[in-house]
């Protein structure tokens, strides 16, 4: 039987079992044997990491052939404009590569959300927002290089949804266990 994990990974856990002796890895937080991530998520990001104990379904989530839509809230800094909604909902010219048109609308800051440990730089005279931005692809900190080229730098980033699973119902640090 095939059983899933859906973790809310906090900032500053690496996405592994292994430990580096400098960050807290997976490891502090899931004690199941035989679980492994499907996909990562960055030392610096936040939110759902889905890990299974099936290596096919682990295959079929991370494979970008299956399109599996990851939804993402981003505090940036600054205010978006039409411009720049408009570049990321079209494909963003990136290093290497264009990006994949994302669906993007600004969103007011998450009511639900916890604290974030250390918390985000503020600058005195320059706003943040929220950005829910759903994408297709999951190039290496795709999100924070989209929203950099439109001249909102990422201070934060969290990944709610991948497919039909979501971070709801799910604290920072806490996992739940699906059978499917």
């Amino acid at each position: 039987m095939s059983n899933i994990l859906l973790f809310n990974k906090p900032f500053g856990v690496i996405c592994q079992f292994s430990r580096d002796g400098r960050h807290q890895t997976l490891a502090d937080y899931i004690s199941l044997p035989g679980y492994y991530p499907a996909g990562r998520l960055d030392t610096d990001s936040e939110g759902l990491l889905v890990l299974t104990n099936d290596g096919k379904l682990q295959h079929r989530i991370t494979d970008p052939k299956h399109k599996l839509p990851k939804t993402y809230l981003a505090q940036v800094e600054g205010i978006p404009d039409i411009v720049a909604l408009e570049r990321l909902r079209s494909g963003v010219n990136l290093t290497g590569y264009t990006s994949q048109p994302a669906e993007v609308r600004m969103i007011d800051a998450p009511v639900w959300l916890w604290p974030r440990n250390p918390p985000i730089r503020q600058r005195k005279h320059i706003p943040t927002s929220w950005v829910e931005l759903i994408i297709h692809e999951g190039k290496n900190r795709q999100v924070r290089h989209m929203t950099a080229a439109v001249g909102l730098p990422t201070l934060r980033l969290i990944r709610y949804g991948i497919g039909e699973w979501t971070l709801e119902g799910l604290e920072t640090g806490e996992s739940l266990s699906i059978s499917l």
